[in-house]
């Protein structure tokens, strides 16, 4: 069996110091374990999307959601959308939703400033924990991406000012 070394601290703090890291690691409170949301109707941004595939192999889409408002702003939620024949359907109609028309674009980011309304549930899995589960999600709103500004496009770009004052 072969040695490999093991990285160290100073390998990964990109110029922070380490007496720093170790204050903030000191000074920080612990994040509390979290049960599942109640059951309900929140409203969410879709944060990320992922190509993955389950335990068993089949090819999905993950979704990201960060719940926007309320009593559990700030948590997370997963929904996977299957590419298996008889999911198909239910998943291009799903990513519909989002924009998402052709298999190209799920190699590439979700667009920011999607605004959805989740349905959300908790179920108990085989193994006896309870997690939540998106049964479904609506479009809200498509907030515009500030980052396509003509303001904040590359000086030259299409629809910058080219560098002129």
């Amino acid at each position: 069996m072969g040695t490999f070394a093991r990285r160290r601290l100073v390998d990964i703090l990109n110029g922070e110091s380490r007496d720093d890291l170790a204050r903030r690691f000191s000074e920080t409170e612990a994040a509390p374990e979290y049960a599942p949301i109640p059951k309900g109707t929140y409203n969410a941004e879709v944060s990320t999307g992922e190509l993955t595939n389950s335990g068993t192999g089949t090819p999905g889409f993950t979704l990201g959601f960060t719940i926007s408002d309320g009593e559990h702003k700030g948590r997370r939620l997963w929904h996977t959308l299957w590419l298996t024949p008889a999911a198909m359907p239910m998943t291009k109609r799903d990513l519909a939703k989002l924009g998402i028309v052709s298999l190209d674009q799920l190699e590439r980011p979700v667009p920011p400033g999607i605004l959805c309304q989740l349905a959300v549930v908790v179920r108990t899995d085989d193994d006896g924990e309870a997690r939540n589960r998106v049964t479904r999600y609506e479009v809200l709103e498509i907030r515009p991406d500030s980052t396509a500004d003509a303001d904040f496009a590359e000086p030259g770009a299409a629809g910058g000012n080219g560098g002129a004052a």
